[in-house]
């Protein structure tokens, strides 16, 4: 199963259709960017794409393998209740599914039909502001986008089916949570869209730190400004996120290491 430290997993291109193949090579690559951007925690948390044409079924990632060596044969597809559809033989490894993971993408999932990508990170920087009773403060352009970012309590490690309704009602129609003591969670209608709003959060989870630990006042911002600043960057006035990046980050991770597409 293993030559020089990579997992050989046979491909299955010729076993599902091309637009199932295209969703994977598109997991595995943001896999891959959360990685590049360090925002992974080893094989800890999760993105999931829901299948072309099969609304019901989403990939997700093996929980033992590392963010930077997924690959598009490598993922599960499961449906919303958990019902595992696809699993690649990892011999004695047996690789499965992680139980929070799942329980925390499903939601959205099931509650947001219009929604096809789900990350979640725990990141330092994420986790340090999901700990402030203030959360993100819009002290940047950047943090501006997030001025009515959802909420979501601490109710401990997501093991109980229950706590999907809270989630979902949280969330609402936002495409970036703060998961209070936890971390950060964005969702979008292509995946190119959920990692833009992420890798943007993370920026501006990152900024606020290094402003807080220079231990001076902040520079003021009109609140009519922040909101302009907050309505300027809502989907409904601008072109798609995700739309012009999303090809041009796979074509850096070709350039990099290609083996995201096997």
């Amino acid at each position: 199963m293993t030559n020089f430290g990579r997992l050989s997993i046979a491909s299955i291109k010729d076993q599902v259709s091309a637009g199932e193949w295209q969703a994977r090579i598109d997991i595995a690559g943001c896999y891959r960017l959360l990685a590049h951007y360090g925002m992974s925690d080893m094989m800890a948390n999760h993105v999931t794409l829901r299948v072309p044409g099969e609304p019901d079924a989403f990939l997700t990632n093996p929980y033992g393998m590392m963010y930077e060596e997924m690959t598009a044969s490598s993922m599960l597809k499961i449906n919303h209740d958990g019902v595992v559809l696809y699993k690649p033989d990892f011999g004695v490894l047996n690789y499965a599914f992680n139980k929070p993971g799942y329980i925390l993408h499903s939601a959205v999932h099931k509650a947001r039909p219009e929604i096809d990508c789900v990350i979640h990170t725990h990141t330092p920087a994420g986790m340090a502001v999901a700990a402030l009773q203030c959360g993100l403060l819009p002290l940047t352009q950047t943090a501006m986008r997030f001025h009515h970012i959802a909420y979501h309590d601490y109710f401990g490690v997501v093991l109980d089916l229950a706590e999907q309704a809270s989630l979902v009602a949280d969330l609402g129609s936002a495409e970036a949570m703060i998961l209070r003591n936890h971390g950060l969670l964005t969702a979008g209608k292509t995946i190119g869209e959920a990692f833009n709003w992420m890798h943007r959060l993370e920026l501006a989870c990152r900024s606020q730190l290094a402003a807080m630990a220079c231990n001076t006042a902040f520079s003021p911002v009109p609140e009519d400004i922040i909101e302009a600043t907050y309505q300027n960057y809502q989907p409904s006035v601008r072109r798609p996120y995700g739309l012009m990046e999303w090809p041009a980050l796979l074509r850096m991770l070709d350039r990099m290491e290609p083996s995201f597409r096997e």
